[in-house]
């Protein structure tokens, strides 16, 4: 018997998937056993042609960080943490990365950078320019893996949706302010939406309502459900507003898991 399922690889390696996904389990979490490398880090990345990386000095206050906007020809970041810098990199959500050092949300760094002539650095042309300014500097390493995790499908909700189309020319996902218990934006799709909606609830938000096209944003909603408020709580305020609902379920997360990094970039 021992011998046969020794001999029989499909059985072991069906052995080995359950147990992998009961471990996953037992944190709360349903895994897809399935790992593989960042996929813009197995190409070539584009790089910066100058950049400048280096901690933020001891006294920096991140209330004071922030980044630049996209498409102004270059990048610049003061008083950020790494984990943001991921988080623009990879266009993934915090919640949305695994396996961080507890350092990596509270130490900051500042950044200046150009690229090339002729580039304006749009958020498509940041993020692999800023992935391999991360990986040279920082050393990061990184994997993906698609985790289902507790989180909210948004969806259309009875009655249809009463979605405003875009106005004006905001580049795509502008955020005019979604800060806590504020959600106002212009130029939205879908699954941006769908992004912003992740940070406000706390839970993984992915879009299901199969709604193409582009749209303005703009409720206020109670961040503390248990704290009394004249404005609604979130799923409330998003239904009023949008027709949209967030349905509780499971839902699968694009997870960029960090292998390692190192705290202190090379020096400039």
């Amino acid at each position: 018997m021992q011998r046969r399922l020794v001999r029989n690889n499909r059985s072991w390696m069906l052995l080995a998937a359950l147990a992998f996904i009961s471990s996953a389990a037992m944190h709360g979490q349903t895994a897809v056993p399935s790992a593989k490398p960042a996929a813009d880090a197995e190409a070539k990345l584009p790089s910066f042609e100058v950049a400048t990386v280096k901690p933020a000095p001891p006294d920096a206050d991140p209330k004071t960080g922030g980044w630049s906007s996209p498409a102004v020809g270059r990048f610049t970041a003061t008083h950020v943490p790494l984990s943001l810098l991921i988080q623009l990199a990879y266009d993934v959500s915090a919640e949305q990365i695994a396996n961080k050092p507890g350092w990596l949300e509270t130490n900051l760094y500042d950044i200046a950078a150009k690229p090339e002539d002729g580039i304006r650095l749009t958020r498509d042309e940041l993020r692999p320019r800023l992935q391999d300014l991360l990986q040279q500097r920082f050393h990061l390493a990184v994997h993906t893996e698609t985790r289902l995790n507790s989180g909210y499908a948004l969806v259309v909700a009875k009655g249809d949706s009463h979605l405003t189309p875009t106005k004006g020319d905001h580049f795509p996902g502008f955020r005019i302010n979604v800060s806590s218990g504020h959600m106002r934006g212009a130029n939205w799709s879908m699954p941006q939406l769908a992004k912003y909606l992740t940070s406000a609830a706390g839970f993984p938000v992915v879009d299901q309502t199969g709604i193409t096209g582009s749209y303005d944003i703009d409720f206020n909603y109670n961040p503390k459900p248990n704290v009394d408020s004249t404005l609604p709580v979130l799923d409330v305020a998003l239904k009023e507003a949008t027709g949209l609902l967030l349905k509780p379920q499971k839902v699968p997360v694009e997870t960029i898991v960090i292998d390692s990094v190192d705290k202190v970039p090379t020096e400039n």
